[in-house]
């Protein structure tokens, strides 16, 4: 079958064709575009955050009225958390992987020189050992000792230790050239001779922020041997598997039986922080695959819409190319190829639209370039779509037969 017979027919009446494939073009824009962010929103809330996320939670606890000793409370705590059967670590901490609020700490650096350093990281810090209470993979070097924490007490003083254990991505950032980091010397805040430091004594493969950024930023995590006497109580609890609703029901009553001088802020597991941190990654998901839905079904609509009010139009001209020994098969060829030429214009000036979209998106919201895969995968389906939809009105246009065809007017 010819084309140009059929494209100079299209031409005759141009304004549906075009509407066809400007509908085409757009849907191709915005569904391409769209699947793009979607697979980025769900892979970044899909993130692993190095923490044993499925046994471990928080509890939060808020003082009533004027605590005296703090540190006595912390260490009563956390004997009686530990007592509880099911526990396997128990630790106070100053934040907690995903949490959305938290200590930095910025201008890290490799040299005592440097003082324009822009890396900064979550700093984690605790009197216990929060590889062990977190689950986290100790890649190289080891733990904190227990000479090697330091009590600090926001009131007095603000001690800093010697010592401190850095993700793998911080380490990578710092040192980028090292295949070993332990023993290096790392500087905190504005750097410079006078600027505070520390030796790196360990590096866990990964430790998420607690704003978990997009980029290896989210994982530049920073861990210190302190004992914060701060009497805003966090515990992070790392249970036995399949124990965690049991035990932290548990740990709850316990904690709130041994004085009435504190309110229970949260009770909370890792997995309930990860879902309320990633809630907008996943709405967001959620409602670009409502639209994605919607364009793709009014586009696939549309074209049914246009063949059938084609179909009914040619009749006529259909019942006597089958009198004169047109096959069903020809008719409806005939159809499929109208509706590829229609798709195929308004996929060529779809993807011009995708790429003006996405240089747009790039520039105003930072996300990636899209990669070419997304835009033949769009194209893929735009051309199955438009074959799909065309292929009912084009059966019943195969199906008339050319006595009936004929006789109308």
């Amino acid at each position: 079958m010819e084309i140009r017979p059929i494209f100079s027919a299209l031409m005759r009446n141009k304004t549906a064709p075009l509407l066809i494939a400007a509908q085409v073009a757009l849907t191709l824009a915005i569904v391409c575009n769209a699947l793009y962010i979607i697979q980025d929103r769900l892979a970044t809330a899909a993130r692993p955050s190095g923490v044993d996320e499925a046994n471990v939670s928080e509890l939060r606890l808020y003082p009533a009225r004027q605590i005296a000793d703090i540190r006595g409370m912390q260490m009563r705590d956390l004997e009686a958390i530990r007592a509880i059967p099911g526990v396997v670590s128990a630790a106070w901490t100053n934040q907690i992987p995903l949490g959305r609020s938290g200590w930095n700490v910025g201008g890290l650096s490799t040299s005592a020189e440097q003082t324009d350093s822009n890396i900064a990281a979550a700093q984690y810090f605790s009197g216990e050992s929060m590889v062990e209470t977190f689950g986290l993979n100790l890649v190289e070097g080891r733990d904190f000792l227990p000479e090697e924490v330091l009590e600090s007490d926001p009131q007095v003083d603000r001690n800093l230790p010697k010592v401190a254990i850095i993700s793998q991505a911080l380490a990578k950032a710092l040192w980028p050239d090292d295949a070993s980091v332990v023993g290096k010397t790392l500087f905190l805040g504005t750097g410079g001779a006078d600027g505070n430091s520390v030796q790196v004594v360990g590096v866990v493969e990964r430790m998420q922020t607690p704003w978990a950024a997009v980029g290896p930023s989210g994982e530049y995590s920073l861990i210190l041997p302190l004992r914060y006497l701060d009497p805003f109580t966090r515990y992070s609890v790392r249970t036995e598997p399949g124990r965690q609703a049991q035990v932290m029901a548990e740990v709850e009553k316990k904690l709130l039986s041994l004085g009435n001088d504190r309110v229970l802020l949260s009770n909370r597991t890792l997995a309930e922080i990860r879902d309320i941190r990633y809630a907008g990654e996943k709405l967001m998901a959620g409602l670009l695959i409502a639209v994605t839905t919607f364009l793709l079904l009014i586009t696939a609509s549309g074209i049914v819409g246009m063949a059938s009010l084609w179909v009914n139009q040619r009749r006529k001209q259909i019942g006597v190319r089958r009198a004169i020994g047109a096959r069903k098969a020809d008719i409806l060829r005939y159809f499929l190829v109208e509706n590829v030429l229609i798709t195929t214009g308004g996929i060529l000036a779809g993807v011009v639209l995708a790429l003006a979209l996405n240089n747009f998106l790039v520039s105003e919201l930072e996300i990636p370039r899209l990669p070419v895969a997304y835009l033949g995968l769009t194209m893929a389906v735009m051309w199955v779509l438009g074959l799909l939809a065309v292929l009912g009105p084009a059966w019943r246009a195969a199906a008339v037969p050319p006595a009936i065809a004929t006789r109308t007017a």
